[in-house]
């Protein structure tokens, strides 16, 4: 499995979405934190968390006693950079002709 199919994978489900999303908003968390911000077992975030490590958007460091999980937004970025940028700079430029197409008739 390619690299972005992973990325894809991992950010199809609603819950890991969510896990993101509190990465972002906090960096550093533990298992424990994330847990107590779902209603699922222990074992079924830690299964979510490895799809997100899988796919590089989740990195753990280990902190004395507990694993702190942090947000890797580079693997998003690349997924942006080749899946959306291309397909929305067409877009952009089109636009960006009428609007001075416009202009110069008026």
């Amino acid at each position: 499995m390619s690299d972005d199919d992973l990325v894809f994978k991992a950010l199809a489900d609603p819950t890991r979405r969510f896990l993101l999303d509190l990465l972002f908003a906090r960096d550093g968390r533990t298992l424990t934190e994330l847990e107590s911000e779902l209603e699922m077992s222990r074992f079924g975030v830690m299964k979510h968390l490895r799809v997100l490590e899988d796919a590089g958007l989740v990195v753990t460091r280990k902190s004395g006693r507990e694993k702190l999980h942090f947000l890797n937004p580079v693997p998003i970025r690349l997924v942006h950079d080749r899946w959306i940028d291309k397909y929305t700079e067409r877009r952009v430029a089109a636009l960006t002709e009428l609007k001075a197409d416009l202009e110069k008739d008026s």
